[in-house]
Formats: C-alpha cells, sequence, structure tokens
C-alpha cells in the first residue's frame, strides 16, 4: 500500500513541485507569466506581419496600419513585462530580500 504515492513533481520536474510557501506559488506565478507573455508577443507578432503583408498585397493603407499597430503594441508589452521582471530582480540585489525564490 505504501507503494501508491508518488512524488510527480520531483519525478518529472513540474513547477509546482517548489510551491513550499507564498515566495514559491509568486515565483511560479511570475515564470509561467513571463512564458505566456512570450507566446503572446510571438503570436500578434506574427499576426501584424500578415496584417502589414496582407495591407500591402491589396492596396490597404488601414490594413498595413494596423499590423504596424499589432507589432508596436507587441513589442511594447513585452518590454514592460520584460522590464517589470528585471526591476524585481534588481529590487532583489539592492535590498538583499529574495522576492521571486
Amino acid at each position: 500500500m505504501n507503494h501508491l504515492a508518488i512524488d510527480i513533481g520531483a519525478s518529472f520536474g513540474s513547477p509546482f513541485s517548489e510551491i513550499t510557501s507564498v515566495g514559491g506559488l509568486v515565483s511560479t506565478i511570475v515564470n509561467l507569466a513571463l512564458v505566456v507573455a512570450g507566446l503572446i508577443f510571438l503570436v500578434m507578432f506574427v499576426v501584424g506581419g500578415i496584417g502589414i503583408i496582407s495591407g500591402a498585397g491589396s492596396d490597404s493603407p488601414e490594413k498595413a496600419a494596423k499590423g504596424k499597430q499589432a507589432i508596436t503594441t507587441a513589442v511594447i508589452g513585452f518590454v514592460v513585462v520584460f522590464a517589470a521582471y528585471w526591476i524585481v530582480k534588481l529590487i532583489e540585489v539592492i535590498t538583499g530580500i529574495s522576492i521571486l525564490g
């Protein structure tokens, strides 16, 4: 009966296995948020590029402008998320307090 309980997090390297405190939970959420932000950035960048290409092919400056706006928004959003992460890391170094684990 003792062999039925297996620590899956330790066996498979789950990011949820390191959640033992509030700091671990915040660290996991921030890391997952960075991955999601990167994926959203990639999708918006591709969609914006397709919008620019389709706008140039159909002589529609509105489509091209929307594509440029999508790319600009994606870049600004990703820079904000990336800068926020590194500002928190900088605060950790300056204060010596581990915020993100």
